[in-house]
């Protein structure tokens, strides 16, 4: 056995310091633990995280891949270079938004870099966006709103002092383990108390004080009345209100009451008190996708920010935390050029965007004016055909975008290019294939949900014919774009310090974070302008505030609640939600094997199982909605709701249901609501507006 060797675990972005050792034969990760140097978590870990990183699925791409004859064949890799390259060449003459780019929170943040780079600055197109859209969007958003920047005010430093944790649609028992156990230790040393707002009984909700059950898509319309309940009791801090904050009044007058609200979300008004009597202490609010996956998932995201700033709670030991999924979301925000230049440089500036064409050594009219119009809106360019050539790295959206048969159809019928590690539902539909590392193998930096910058590490080597993701990029870009990069492999601390100097000054300052500096510290917050300085609770210094906005202010919202995109009716009476479950990765790529055809299990409470028993076989049923159809296995289910169907966001035939409208400020998908039938599986519709039910 070889030295062992730190790094971060990339399942989730609680951003978790491991300890990794290889293999004598460098080709796999043999152990992993925690690291207990690591300023993050202290040498505590979950099983998951280890599981995954040392246990992958056995179905990995081991070599380019070409489509000849209809189907995917092996290729070198200057033939599979060749012809992405050529292709993309050809559309950008015609125009550069003949070409979208999909990239993902799982690239490090010099791969995301790199591949914003060749984005923006070689192929000049405005349809480029990432996955992390699908699950940040709103959240990011509402930041901008209220702070005038992305990322939470407080960090994990704050979690022990809170005395009230307020988890909102998320369950971070299951989705962040480690993390949970902060939360509980806190409610556990302070006397504090634990309040979730979610409408199934998760694992989270189990363990709470106080648990709210709003109806699906009714979050917004919750949060006001929880805001009025405050307003009305007299608990806010007028002080704060009238030194930090713009739109007090404006919010106030546009409250619904209490018992209206609360009618409206489907909570008893004596639970709505409840919950705002315990914002008198210090208090953490988190929200994860089930806020964020909605059509007004950033005016409820401002609205738990409004409550935040009502009540003081801004400021060590409290403060709005959104709990972010993908290992390095936050990263690419940062780093990727894809909403923001790097550093959050404003996207439409034209001193940023004369900055990062001197930098990259492009012509400053090939970089686009516009981010683009998000995830959801480039897909649905790709369906009306106006998009000749899509490039997905790390993503999987067959599987993880809403009315997922549409997107399938969308991308067969155009030129794809797919880089990825393991076969999965998006490599199906591609023309070319180009196979990359994955966790353990890589070597870069990746930042946690809380800023916190940590090093990868690579201690096995990935197969023969397998290269690293940025060095995948790279020779991709300099066929476009001669000599946008050195020649690969690319060395990553090179990479690192143009980013570190592209933020310099900026909102989102790393310059003063090395890899000498990372090696010795393991971690370190931005924003950090100096190798000795770190950040911490943002827009708070020594009792002073100061909010990026204009005015140095805070702002509140007016956003109010509308109807939900489909309501249930007569023909769709049931209300469709989704949420993960334990040991299973986002789409499910990483973690089943190519033989697991097992259907999705639907949880369905026992009084809808009898009021639809006809819908029911040898327990199974088919749902339906206005989309598709699917065949699931059905777990009878006290946790979930009456009148509610529950399926994991894991398996691909999920989205086949979801409803892709989105959210008119981060234009966010609506993943958590829909409307849906069940149907017995011998009378199930085989025509349907994508073709026969999915079994």
């Amino acid at each position: 056995m070889k030295e062992t060797q730190p790094t971060t675990c990339m399942r989730c972005a609680v951003g978790c310091g491991y300890l990794q050792t290889e293999a004598d034969d460098d080709e796999h990760i043999v152990d992993v633990s925690g690291d207990p140097n690591h300023p993050t978590n202290g040498g505590v870990k979950c099983q998951r995280g280890v599981r995954e990183t040392t246990n992958t699925r056995t179905d990995r791409l081991t070599q380019p891949l070409i489509r000849r004859g209809g189907s995917l064949q092996p290729t070198t890799w200057d033939t599979a270079l060749g012809v992405a390259a050529t292709r993309l060449v050809e559309a950008v003459r015609q125009n550069p938004d003949n070409v979208a780019v999909l990239g993902s929170g799982q690239q490090t943040n010099e791969a995301a870099y790199a591949l914003g780079k060749v984005t923006r600055g070689a192929i000049g197109t405005q349809y480029y966006d990432a996955n992390t859209t699908l699950c940040m969007a709103s959240a990011v958003a509402a930041y901008y709103q209220a702070f005038g920047s992305d990322g939470p005010p407080p960090t994990y430093d704050d979690i022990p002092k809170a005395n009230t944790h307020i988890v909102w649609g998320a369950n971070p028992a299951v989705a962040h383990p480690v993390l949970y156990s902060w939360i509980m230790n806190s409610v556990t040393e302070n006397d504090g108390e634990l309040i979730v707002v979610d409408p199934v009984i998760t694992t989270t909700a189990a363990d709470a004080d106080i648990h709210a059950q709003p109806d699906p898509g009714t979050d917004l319309a919750l949060a006001r009345a929880v805001l009025a309940a405050v307003i009305a009791s007299g608990n806010v801090d007028e002080q704060f209100v009238d030194r930090h904050t713009k739109g007090y009044a404006e919010m106030v007058e546009s409250l619904p009451t209490v018992d209206a609200a609360a009618e409206t979300a489907g909570v008893a008004p004596k639970r709505v008190r409840d919950i705002a009597s315990t914002l008198t202490v210090n208090t953490l609010i988190y929200w994860g996708m089930g806020v964020n996956q909605s059509i007004q998932g950033t005016g409820t995201a401002r609205a738990l920010i409004d409550l935040c700033l009502a009540t003081g709670n801004v400021g060590p030991g409290s403060g709005p935390f959104s709990l972010t999924g993908q290992a390095n979301s936050m990263g690419n925000r940062v780093c990727a050029s894809k909403g923001t230049w790097p550093g959050h440089r404003a996207f439409g500036d034209s001193a940023n965007r004369k900055i990062i064409a001197d930098t990259w050594d492009v012509p400053f009219g090939r970089l686009p004016k516009s981010p683009g119009p998000g995830f959801i809106r480039i897909i649905d360019a790709l369906a009306r055909g106006n998009i000749d050539i899509c490039w997905t790295v790390a993503t999987n959206p067959v599987a993880g975008v809403p009315d997922s048969s549409r997107v399938e159809t969308a991308l067969e019928d155009t030129f794809l290019i797919t880089q990825d590690t393991f076969r999965s539902d998006t490599i199906n539909c591609a023309d070319v294939v180009l196979p990359a590392a994955t966790w353990g193998e890589s070597t870069g930096t990746v930042m946690n949900m809380e800023r916190r910058i940590s090093r990868v590490t690579a201690s096995a080597d990935p197969p023969a014919k397998v290269r690293q993701d940025i060095d995948i990029i790279a020779a991709v870009g300099n066929r476009i774009h001669a000599g946008l990069f050195n020649s690969p492999p690319l060395d990553p601390t090179s990479v690192f310090d143009e980013i570190r100097e592209l933020t310099a000054g900026t909102n989102a300052d790393m310059f003063g974070i090395t890899y000498d500096r990372l090696e010795s510290e393991r971690a370190v917050r931005w924003p950090a302008p100096s190798t000795d300085t770190e950040g911490g609770y943002r827009y708070h210094d020594n009792g002073e505030w100061s909010f990026q906005t204009a005015s140095g202010q805070a702002r509140f919202s007016t956003e109010t609640h509308t109807q939900v995109p489909e309501p249930v009716d007569s023909e769709y009476p049931l209300t469709l939600t989704t949420g993960r479950t334990d040991g299973v990765y986002n789409t499910g790529v990483r973690t089943r094997d190519d033989t697991d055809t097992e259907r999705p299990t639907a949880r369905i409470h026992p009084e809808t199982i009898v009021q639809y028993l006809d819908s029911f076989e040898r327990g199974q049923t088919v749902i339906t909605s206005r989309r598709s159809q699917v065949i699931v296995d059905v777990s009878p289910n006290d946790d979930i709701p009456p009148g509610m169907v529950w399926l994991p966001i894991h398996n691909a035939t999920i989205n086949e249901l979801t409803l892709s409208a989105v959210d008119p400020h981060s234009a966010e998908p609506n993943l958590k609501q829909c409307a849906v039938a069940l149907l017995a599986p011998a009378r199930q519709k085989m025509d349907t507006p994508h073709g026969a039910v999915s079994k």
